[in-house]
């Protein structure tokens, strides 16, 4: 939806009819735009062919790569940690192929996202990079979306404070399908290919689609890539759809998404997946293997679930059993999905010959989203997706490589997406780059028991939000437009899911954390694009529940 038309469509019902009718009357609007884009219909994806014979043994090449990354998936739903989305009996939904690269591989205890949204974190994982060096800090999101969510946030009977939009920083702002990493940025596909491997991105990309960003132009060979949002058309005979009306995200993408893909071609030459999109990728990916089991290959698969909007198989909605709410139901349809594509490609591997030398790594982007209104998700730490709190940062990381990694091994040291970059490029074989600053470090050598770590600190952002760990210490900054600076201080190691604010009682804590930021800042490049609104998200209550005086809550620029 391009600025201009929200425009238009917003000076044409200004003043004809109530406010929350005017807000209805433009999600329709919107709704009927998208609904008059044409893709192509669903076609063969030529996905380049490796050699017929191997030029040697499957155990004598470098391990084949394969990054699994979900989107929005709470550390409680997965079965891993004892968590599982739970029935109405009381039992949970278990993730067995999800479990099982845990139980094959390592687990990292304490592994966090690159950032509490989507866009940022991913940045950090094909770079090894903050934000403050590449600019990259806040998500994308599509042209006119910021004011209309902010409009009907602000419309909702919810006693929390406003939402904020400033028109003024959205002037002059590059569309939404530009608003990405810089072409001169060097990701993880662009250092393997100096090691010979073919590379292939499916699904999800958000760091720009044209003009040099797109994942094609980014390194990778091959790229099926996510150019709308939903995992079926709404009235596909075969989708159980979940509407969240308590959520304006989810109002404004229910109006605008479509169902395309691409393939190398960024945002031109969409046409429609050939399924359910979660499937669809899948049966990519397996392709993918399948004609390059014969040589050394990377496959970037990032799954779009189980994120907004809610929409499941009918065959997964059965299978997970009776949940309740409806929606709930369906998010765990959707986590079901994902992990059964987790499954695929570890048997697909198998079939193939290539399980024992290939790494397959698995995160998610971030914590579980509190405008789901799933309480429960990131149990049992605090906060969401875009608050910087434990829920929101705290993701699965395992990595399984057989006969390198032992099975069921353990890691309690700090890690985080900033990490992953150089350490599949290490397994590889494959020196970083020397013409840009790597803040992530190779983490293999913990597994292997590494007892001299180096690094102490870890760092967050985004605007005037900003978060360091060092050590056991975290401290959490945020300046709220509405009334000022808020600190949180925790120790970690006593307190790992952050009940005790101890900023007022350790000062000088405080000053040596808030030391290390302003240390983390002064060569910091400043974003690529200015955020355009703050939306305040509770701490610890789901936007599906009402606000009281005395609750938490930040607010986060984007």
């Amino acid at each position: 939806m391009k600025k201009s038309l929200i425009a238009l469509l917003t000076l044409a019902v200004i003043g004809t009819v109530a406010y929350s009718q005017r807000l209805d009357i433009m999600l329709a609007l919107i709704k009927y735009q998208a609904s008059t884009e044409v893709f192509a219909e669903a076609r063969d994806v030529p996905w380049q062919q490796g050699p017929a014979e191997a030029a040697t043994e499957a155990d004598k090449r470098p391990p084949n790569i394969i990054l699994i990354v979900a989107d929005d998936l709470g550390y409680n739903d997965i079965s891993t940690f004892g968590g599982g989305i739970t029935r109405v009996d009381g039992s949970s939904v278990q993730t067995l192929g999800i479990d099982r690269i845990a139980a094959q591989g390592v687990v990292f205890n304490q592994s966090y996202s690159g950032a509490s949204s989507c866009a940022p974190s991913r940045a950090m994982l094909m770079t090894g990079r903050y934000p403050t060096r590449t600019g990259f800090e806040f998500t994308p999101t599509p042209d006119g979306m910021g004011s209309m969510v902010t409009s009907i946030y602000n419309s909702m009977d919810n006693n929390l404070p406003p939402a904020i939009y400033d028109a003024a920083k959205e002037e002059g702002q590059p569309p939404y399908e530009l608003k990405g990493l810089s072409p001169s940025e060097i990701t993880l596909a662009e250092v393997l290919q100096t090691q010979g491997y073919y590379t292939a991105h499916i699904g999800k990309w958000h760091l720009g689609n044209d003009q040099g960003m797109g994942p094609h132009d980014q390194g990778f060979d091959d790229s099926l890539l996510m150019t709308n949002g939903l995992y079926l058309p709404e009235d596909d005979p075969n989708v159980v759809n979940a509407k969240i009306p308590f959520d304006p995200i989810d109002q404004f993408l229910w109006a605008r998404l479509g169902f395309s893909n691409s393939f190398n071609s960024g945002s031109a030459d969409q046409f429609k997946p050939a399924r359910y999109m979660t499937d669809y990728w899948t049966d990519e990916s397996v392709k993918v293997i399948k004609a390059n089991k014969n040589r050394p290959f990377f496959l970037y698969l990032a799954h779009w679930g189980p994120h907004t909007p809610l929409q499941a198989t009918k065959e997964d909605y059965e299978a997970v059993g009776d949940i309740q709410p409806h929606r709930k139901r369906v998010y765990a349809a959707m986590v079901r999905a994902v992990d059964r594509s987790v499954e695929r490609i570890l048997a697909t591997l198998e079939a193939e010959g290539l399980a024992d030398n290939t790494i397959v790594a698995f995160t998610s982007d971030n914590g579980g989203a509190g405008y789901v209104g799933l309480p429960e998700t990131n149990s049992p730490y605090r906060g969401w997706k875009i608050t910087m709190f434990e829920g929101g940062l705290r993701v699965p990381m395992f990595i399984q490589w057989p006969n390198k990694i032992p099975a069921g091994k353990t890691v309690d040291t700090p890690v985080a997406h900033i990490d992953v970059m150089p350490t599949l490029a290490a397994a590889a074989g494959a020196a970083t780059p020397e013409t840009v600053e790597i803040d992530g470090r190779d983490i293999l050598p913990l597994v292997e028991g590494e007892n001299n770590w180096p690094r102490k600190t870890l760092f967050w952002q985004s605007g005037h939000y900003q978060v360091v760990r060092h050590g056991d210490w975290k401290l959490q900054v945020n300046n709220r437009p509405t009334d000022g600076l808020q600190q949180w201080l925790f120790n970690l190691k006593d307190d790992p899911t952050e009940q005790n604010n101890l900023a007022t009682s350790h000062p000088d804590k405080v000053s040596e954390l808030s030391g290390l930021l302003k240390i983390h800042q002064q060569n910091s490049r400043g974003p690529l694009y200015s955020a355009t609104g703050q939306v305040p998200v509770m701490v610890d209550k789901t936007l599906a529940e009402a606000f009281e005086a005395g609750d938490e809550y930040i607010y986060t620029p984007n």
